[in-house]
């Protein structure tokens, strides 16, 4: 039996619209999702978040705050992953595709309207906490 693994999702804000990749090569394929990975041994949510970002869209963050957690399990693929939704306001540069294995491309959304299918970790928390949750973190000012 294999244990849970912590994923690290961010939901960065511009504009009051959020930024998601297609996914490609991975489970999850062709799926719109935030960027993020592997929490690695020792290292904190928050430079976990800051990393991830940098090395698959090149922005840099500034603040980074905890947000919510959800639980998945990927049967396909016999994974269980805790993921922990961090949220970054103020990310400084434009997206790049650093890595196109793995991404199709980033683009900007409004809340309202989020590309289908999404990957199963923002789907849980849409699903639990509604999109009027997002929206909120969409419009807030002191993220």
């Amino acid at each position: 039996m294999m244990s849970p693994q912590v994923g690290v999702g961010v939901l960065i804000f511009r504009d009051g619209k959020l930024l998601l990749g297609q996914r490609k090569g991975s489970h999850g394929a062709g799926d719109w999702s935030a960027p993020g990975g592997h929490l690695e041994f020792g290292e904190s949510p928050e430079a976990c978040a800051r990393r991830e970002v940098l090395e698959e869209t090149g922005l840099q963050l500034h603040s980074v705050h905890n947000g919510a957690f959800v639980s998945d399990v990927f049967p396909a693929v016999n994974r269980h992953y805790i993921t922990l939704l961090m949220v970054a306001p103020d990310a400084s540069g434009e997206p790049q595709l650093r890595e196109p294995d793995k991404c199709a491309g980033w683009h900007w959304f409004a809340p309202e309207a989020l590309p289908e299918p999404l990957f199963a970790p923002l789907q849980s928390w849409l699903a639990r906490d509604g999109l009027a949750a997002l929206q909120a973190l969409a419009q807030r000012k002191d993220r």
